[in-house]
């Protein structure tokens, strides 16, 4: 440390100070203003990077919120449209069911009217072949009858009896 005070020179200290004030302003001028300007860059953009980032988060808000809510329609579109197909195949069945009925209702009673005519005609034919019967047996009876004298006037004293005015 001694040697270092006894090679000190007052020239050569102030010629060092003034070769380090000109480094200092040249530094200035040419490294630490473009180094200032180039952090200042970099700390526009990170914090510009930083609102983008904080918008879009504000944007995916407001979308996944849309998306919820167009979710929330299309579920309830959903729900009305199958309320709507339910009805319509209740009532489409309640129609067939009644349509079914009105065609069960006509043919029953088409089937009870032809039961009817084929009843009225089979009683006609039935009466008609009585009647023929009958009368083939009374034709036998009668001339068995009509064969004697005495049957034949008790006869037609009886028909008379029986032929009283009403």
């Amino acid at each position: 440390m001694e040697t270092l005070l006894n090679d000190f020179s007052v020239g050569l200290f102030f010629m060092q100070g003034i070769i380090l004030i000109i480094l200092i302003l040249l530094m200035r001028k040419f490294a630490w203003k473009p180094i200032l300007d180039a952090l200042q860059t970099r700390e526009d953009g990170i914090q510009n990077a930083l609102d983008s980032a904080e918008n879009a988060k504000l944007e995916m808000q407001n979308l996944q919120a849309d998306n919820e809510k167009l979710l929330k329609e299309a579920r309830a579109e959903r729900e009305a449209m199958l309320k709507e197909g339910r009805e319509l195949k209740n009532k489409m069945i309640d129609d067939a069911k009644a349509e079914a009925q009105a065609q069960a209702n006509t043919m029953i009673a088409q089937a009870q009217a032809a039961i009817e005519s084929e009843k009225k005609s089979a009683m006609a034919d039935l009466k008609n072949h009585v009647a023929g019967l009958s009368i083939e047996i009374a034709e036998k009876v009668v001339r068995q009858e009509l064969a004697n004298k005495d049957k034949q006037l008790e006869l037609v004293e009886s028909m008379l009896g029986d032929a009283k005015l009403n």
